[in-house]
């Protein structure tokens, strides 16, 4: 598998007309968020609204150094893996989920598709490691991805979640909602992907038996690992997705339960479910709490000191 150079450089504004000058004959239709793009026999060059430019293919190296420095980022020290060489330029779905330590909203999986090609205008919408952006960053990221990349999400709301629950454990249900999405995703994908790659929350094996009862098992090119997100951009804009769903359904349980439910599982949530309690009913956290955590036994005992 061949996989392509790829450097980016900040340019002034002076500097990037006398680059478009340069490729002018061999501009394309520039991807979104880019303001030219050339492709050459050696490379394809790409300006975008931010003002950095990146080069791909197999002169790209050679070809930067013309204009400028690349930058050279510091990063921490990637996550150990077993991922095949080069498997951060390949075409990948990640699949990662929200919600599963949170006792308010439901618990949401998405698999998102990002391929080479996108791999570069992904990252300059701000897509990193979910976890070091806010939540408006997040919101704002994910409506650029909606329209940028082919996803599916497996949403288990909180009747549901909690019913399956009953039977099963919390990770059979994350399982079975990974796989749904990712079957989704992949019967309506036209391109082949390289790999699948799942944010690991459960030993592979143990992953396929949770699902030896489901049909349409997703077993193909798929890997596992922690801390997926810094392996590969596209389990970094699933994550982000997912968080934004996540939060969206939040707002809207929040506005139908008539006080903001806060995220998590801390102090905080018992109190704000033992307010729901007084306010609804017990039954009433059915409809919008994973009930089996401890929380739910906290908000009660919470209201039974108040008596």
């Amino acid at each position: 598998m061949l996989i392509l150079g790829n450097q980016v450089i900040k340019l002034s504004t002076a500097d990037q007309e006398k680059l478009k000058t340069m490729y002018h004959k061999y501009a394309v239709t520039p991807p979104p968020y880019a303001t030219f793009s050339a492709k050459t026999p050696g490379f394809v060059v790409t300006i975008y609204q931010s003002g950095k430019v990146m080069f791909q293919g197999k002169d790209a190296d050679s070809e930067a150094v013309k204009w400028g420095t690349p930058a050279k980022k510091k990063q921490a020290s990637p996550p150990k893996t077993t991922l095949p060489e080069g498997f951060s330029n390949w075409s990948v779905i990640g699949s990662d989920e929200v919600g599963k330590g949170d006792y308010f909203g439901p618990l949401v999986v998405v698999s998102a598709f990002v391929s080479r090609d996108q791999i570069a205008l992904v990252k300059e919408l701000g897509v990193k490691d979910s976890k070091q952006l806010s939540d408006p960053e997040i919101i704002r990221i994910a409506r650029d991805l909606h329209a940028a990349i082919p996803y599916q999400k497996a949403t288990l709301h909180n009747p549901t979640y909690n019913k399956m629950q009953r039977t099963m454990t919390q990770g059979k249900m994350t399982a079975i909602a990974h796989n749904a999405a990712l079957h989704a995703l992949l019967e309506k994908l036209e391109q082949k992907p390289d790999a699948i790659l799942i944010d690991q929350f459960a030993e592979k094996s143990v992953y396929y038996q949770h699902l030896r009862a489901e049909r349409d098992v997703v077993r193909d090119d798929v890997y596992f690992s922690t801390k997926a997100e810094g392996l590969h951009v596209a389990v970094a804009a699933a994550s982000i997705l997912a968080r934004a769903f996540f939060l969206k359904e939040m707002d809207k349980l929040s506005k139908q339960a008539g006080l903001t439910l806060p995220k998590g599982a801390g102090a905080k949530v018992d109190q704000v479910a033992a307010q729901i309690i007084r306010r609804h009913g017990q039954e009433y956290l059915q409809k919008i709490a994973k009930v089996h955590f401890a929380n739910t036994k906290k908000a009660i005992n919470l209201n039974e000191r108040r008596l």
